[in-house]
């Protein structure tokens, strides 16, 4: 329970309830749900009036930017366009795709989560008070703000593309859509946002915002199938979280071996796809590059399947990566395919 420092001076005292009195039972309150109330020695009332900026930066998780960015580098490298020419797009755009998009996503799904964080994860930023009172929601409606001022500078695909990428960041975790409540649904949207839609805003931006040719377009879909198995990875992690608050990610609906199975399916099918299409557009030794990248992955989700929950984060750090190289030279492939190919 979190009381504004204005509310305790001003309503409470009409009210003849001592604000000393409210706040120690908001602390009994937050004590019970298993959040640590925060420190008092700073403020008599034990709350900050506003986020300090590194939980903010936390909230904020730099960690996360790395895919959408790596997705928009994709995007830069698959256009075709030189970069020596247009560096300046290109750093505007990775910061959109990481910084500035991916950021406010992480910040709404904290708000969002903080019931559920309270208890898989209490020492997060908003269920441990460190960001006060309703600022995880203004961060968020900042951010996207900025990313939309950003996103206008670079042409009217790149804003396409990344109004439609803040829709699904929303939709995934505020009601009424709250599609992460789904498996399913809550996946895709991750991934077409971190993957498909990152890589689509990097080809147009380069294009002057123009849209990407067909065979860019349909890399960036295929990849997002794919990191629709990545995104399932990460679930793993909260069962318990998620079957107390009922959200009913893949792990929750299929059990871990079932949704350890879809996970792997996802990811690799969309590969054997991409290594097809690149030795129909004669590109083999890109081909062969992507088909060593899958092989390393297969030898590694045999191991993951044998324990998903307690192999899931190794999957992730030693697999993943395997992913994400075969799409650099997958966008390799591509930029040098024929003008109207």
């Amino acid at each position: 329970m979190t009381l504004e420092a204005d509310q305790v001076g001003s309503s409470q005292r009409r009210a003849g309830r001592s604000p000393l009195r409210l706040v120690a039972r908001g602390a009994t309150q937050t004590a019970a749900i298993g959040i640590d109330a925060p420190s008092s020695a700073a403020n008599p009332l034990g709350q900050r009036a506003y986020p300090a900026p590194a939980a903010v930066l936390e909230l904020l998780k730099p960690i996360t930017w790395f895919p959408p960015m790596w997705a928009f580098a994709c995007g830069v490298v698959s256009s075709g366009v030189s970069l020596s020419t247009n560096w300046l797009v290109a750093l505007t755009g990775i910061v959109l795709a990481g910084p500035l998009v991916c950021a406010m996503s992480q910040a709404i799904n904290d708000w969002y989560d903080r019931e559920v964080d309270a208890i898989n994860e209490p020492q997060r930023p908003i269920p441990s008070g460190r960001i006060p009172g309703r600022w995880g929601l203004y961060i968020a409606a900042i951010w996207t703000g900025l990313s939309l001022a950003v996103a206008s500078l670079l042409g009217s695909w790149v804003l396409i593309a990344t109004c439609v990428g803040l829709f699904l960041a929303w939709a995934y975790s505020a009601p009424p859509l709250r599609l992460k409540r789904n498996g399913w649904l809550g996946n895709a949207a991750c991934g077409f946002s971190y993957e498909g839609l990152a890589w689509v805003t990097g080809a147009a931006a380069m294009l002057g915002g123009a849209l990407p040719p067909w065979p860019v377009l349909l890399l960036a879909l295929l990849y997002s199938l794919g990191a629709h198995g990545i995104m399932t990875l990460n679930d793993f992690k909260s069962i318990k979280g998620d079957e107390q608050m009922g959200i009913n990610s893949l792990p929750v609906e299929l059990g871990a071996e079932g949704a350890a199975r879809v996970a792997c399916t996802m990811m690799a099918g969309p590969q054997f796809i991409v290594i097809t299409l690149l030795l129909l557009w004669q590109r083999p030794v890109e081909a062969a590059v992507v088909a060593a990248l899958l092989a390393g992955q297969l030898v590694l989700m045999a191991r993951f399947m044998r324990d998903p929950v307690g192999k899931a984060l190794f999957y992730s750090g030693f697999g993943v990566p395997l992913f994400v190289f075969g799409m650099m030279a997958s966008a390799i492939a591509v930029r040098s395919l024929p003008v109207g190919f």
